[in-house]
């Protein structure tokens, strides 16, 4: 196994061998678990069980988690700057205390039964993009918004079909972002000052025969990880989108990951049991990797 704490060390063993293990830290807790974020300031895991409406906590130590239930949808929830937190609900945004109460609501994006809020991120300035998809899956009828720190929403990109990982490089300058069915991470140029997403291209391709690409995150050297759902692994792929790290799981779901710890080295990896034909005893369970080196710290939203 990898040892995980030095960079050289890390390179090293990548020549011998590209694949890092991975641990189960819980009991199969969530049906459709998805977007892990590390809080700095309570030092804990948050994520969601996603259509149960339900937001978790675990304290590393002893492993216990903690639900809070917010809504019928809990798409995604990150820290805010102002103490407390925003989540995505099923049509728009929630704002919590930092008990994850509701505090309150925003007006509703739209009327339709038949989308959801799916899954988002901070930018490096601190706004939320959060994207939407139907719950049919129907393509284009999916959406990505800007909540900027006036509380406004702001729609900033259509015809998507399941609007799913987004998350920026270290300088804010190039945005990765995921559209399930496209079979790829994309990268935009990205203006950290106007917000504008512009001259968007593949950066990866993912064959459909290793799985759909899902949630995604970014380590401090520029490398991007992605959670595959049905290929039952997590993927690095360099700046240069060269395949090089593989973390399989023993769940062919694997919905998200994030970076956590006090020194943020530990992947943390939700997974899902939705729609299983076969059963998978880990399948809902949170998996933590060592990867052997550290993620970007969490941007809080700015409100």
């Amino acid at each position: 196994m990898l040892d995980g704490r030095g960079g050289l060390a890390y390179r090293r063993v990548l020549e011998e061998r590209d694949m890092v293990d991975a641990v189960q830290v819980t009991d199969p807790c969530c049906g459709h678990g998805e977007g892990p974020v590390w809080d700095p300031r309570t030092g804990r895991l948050l994520w969601v069980d996603m259509l149960e409406g339900d937001v978790l906590g675990l304290t590393p130590g002893p492993d216990q988690v903690v639900r809070h239930h917010l809504d019928t949808v809990a798409a995604v929830v990150r820290p805010r700057a102002a103490g407390g937190y925003l989540v995505a609900v099923e049509r728009g945004f929630l704002l919590t205390d930092p008990e994850l109460r509701p505090t309150s609501r925003l007006p509703e994006l739209w009327s339709d039964p038949g989308r959801r809020m799916n899954e988002g991120g901070c930018d490096p300035a601190g706004r939320f993009y959060c994207g939407s998809m139907a719950y049919d899956m129907r393509p284009g009828a999916g959406e990505l918004y800007r909540l900027d720190a006036d509380l406004v929403p702001r729609r900033v990109l259509g015809d998507v079909t399941i609007s799913n990982g987004i998350a920026w490089s270290r300088d804010g300058r190039s945005a990765y972002y995921v559209d399930t069915p496209t079979q790829r991470v994309d990268v935009f140029d990205y203006d950290p000052d106007s917000a504008a997403l512009t001259g968007r291209r593949p950066f990866a391709r993912i064959d459909s025969a290793d799985g759909a690409p899902d949630g995604l995150t970014l380590d401090a050297e520029g490398g991007v990880w992605v959670a595959l759902w049905g290929g039952g692994e997590v993927r690095r792929y360099t700046p240069t989108g060269r395949l090089d790290v593989r973390i399989p799981l023993p769940v062919r779901q694997v919905t998200a990951c994030a970076f956590g710890g006090p020194d943020l080295r530990d992947l943390y990896i939700t997974t899902s049991r939705l729609g299983l034909s076969e059963p998978e005893p880990a399948a809902g369970a949170l998996f933590r990797a060592t990867p052997g080196m550290s993620g970007l710290p969490v941007t809080p939203f700015g409100a």
